[in-house]
């Protein structure tokens, strides 16, 4: 009996310290989690962990791929290129023939009647331009306007009816996580769909402008298509891509909706794009400059130089403001800035929320068309005259030289007026950009200037 009993005791023992070092080393962990009711929080457990997808719900991306794919059109773009004739077209004028090249994109329909909105790049130098359906109807398209600077150009197709079309979304109102989906027409696999987040929003890739950044696959061919949200809204125009490759490798670029419209609407309106600026500059934050004054650190948009006659030094904005707010938009970098201005015209007033020595102001300022720029080759910096610089210098035509790099510092350039360039009379800042972009490396530029005593004098740049 006795035996019996310590044989007992000890399988009990045993088991205890069995059940213990079960608890203690192999027990799945006890996740806890609130769930919250009217009125204390209720205290669960589970041994399978947290859910979180579950918990939030499955996101649902039939309806939106559906109502996409019949609105993304397959872009052909056919191009006559001219190789050169070499030797035999020197010495006997013999001129190689044409060679068809096509190269191919996406596009979205915004209207039923016909208006698509794509890259500019898709339909670059075209000769002629085919848009075929989800359906595969195919249609001639016609370009209406492009604009090389935020990649848009907008195309329009006559369809016997009303067509399947995208309406904008807010692309302000994104947040980062949110879940997208890019349809275009990668390596011309036809109304493809893939869904990811919304990695970064406001992303400058160095164009000075601003890109919604996802993980959605985008790949050649899917430039011009959609990234729409999962209401089925356009809230993008797929643009870009970063690769070693030319392949997709996890990160893709969007031309924001707010700034797509934009353009849109501006090239129905005005027949061009209306271009405004606030009128400051920023500096650059990855020099020494920046980083040994903290500027680099800064979480907002310090204002390094006000652009004279424009908005912004109208309604009182200094150098060594901080922009925190534009409107409701919440101003963190440069890129925040250019994509929200970019989103409006000559003429609009937005309310911009400074820094100013420990205070918060809120000025009213006016968007205009810009005054400055930087002149392409040249890379002098020039301003529209002013009224009182037209007295001044007693002339009506020309545009005003503010700034020059290092090297031409000796000449005395700055403050003097270019009347022409190459015996082209200047009239503003935009044509003389467009002519100096013209200019050859390899040949002579001259340049017509003026000085407030009237005299006027011509300089060679070779």
């Amino acid at each position: 009996m006795k035996r019996l009993t310590g044989l007992f005791l000890m399988a009990l023992v045993s088991g205890a310290v069995t059940l213990g070092a079960y608890k203690l080393f192999f027990e799945p962990k006890v996740t806890p989690y609130y769930l919250e009711n009217e009125s204390l929080p209720v205290f669960q457990t589970s041994t399978s962990g947290t859910d979180f997808s579950a918990a939030a719900g499955n996101p649902d991306f039939t309806l939106a791929a559906e109502s996409s794919v019949n609105a993304v059109v397959h872009v052909k773009n056919l191009t006559l290129s001219r190789g050169s004739g070499g030797l035999l077209e020197f010495l006997y004028g013999y001129e190689e023939r044409a060679r068809p090249q096509v190269g191919t994109g996406s596009g979205v329909i915004i209207s039923p009647d016909g208006y698509i909105v794509t890259n500019n790049h898709v339909i670059a130098h075209a000769s002629q331009l085919t848009v075929t359906m989800n359906n595969n109807k195919t249609f001639e398209a016609s370009v209406v306007g492009t604009d090389p600077n935020t990649d848009i150009a907008l195309l329009k197709i006559e369809a016997e009816g009303p067509l399947p079309y995208l309406a904008f979304g807010d692309s302000d109102n994104l947040r980062l996580g949110e879940w997208v989906l890019a349809v275009g027409n990668p390596f011309n696999l036809t109304s493809t769909v893939t869904a990811g987040i919304v990695s970064a929003k406001a992303r400058d890739l160095g164009r000075n402008q601003s890109f919604i950044q996802t993980d959605a696959a985008v790949n050649p061919g899917n430039s011009g298509g959609a990234l729409v949200n999962t209401n089925g809204d356009l809230i993008g125009i797929n643009t870009a891509i970063t690769s070693q490759t030319g392949a997709y490798i996890g990160y893709s670029f969007a031309v924001p909706s707010n700034i797509a419209r934009k353009i849109v609407e501006d090239i129905l309106e005005y027949g061009d794009v209306q271009k405004g600026v606030l009128g400051i500059e920023a500096p650059r934050l990855n020099t020494p400059y920046s980083r040994e004054n903290g500027l680099d650190e800064i979480d907002g948009v310090y204002i390094d130089w006000v652009e004279e006659d424009s908005g912004a030094e109208e309604a009182g904005l200094l150098r060594g403001d901080i922009i925190h707010k534009i409107d409701d938009i919440q101003i963190r970098k440069f890129a925040d800035l250019v994509g929200y201005i970019s989103t409006k015209r000559p003429g609009d007033r937005v309310q911009v929320t400074v820094e100013r020595e420990g205070d918060r102001l809120v000025l009213p300022v006016e968007i205009r068309q810009r005054q400055t720029l930087n002149l392409p080759n040249l890379e002098m910096k020039v301003k529209n005259l002013s009224d009182a610089d037209r007295k001044s210098y007693r002339t009506r035509q020309g545009i005003k030289i503010i700034a020059v790099p290092e090297a031409y510092s000796r000449y005395g350039l700055v403050g003097k007026v270019i009347l022409a360039v190459d015996d082209v009379e200047i009239t503003d800042i935009e044509q003389a950009r467009e002519l100096c972009a013209k200019i050859s490396r390899y040949g002579n530029t001259s340049i017509t200037l003026l000085d407030e005593s009237g005299n006027k004098e011509r300089i060679i740049f070779q």
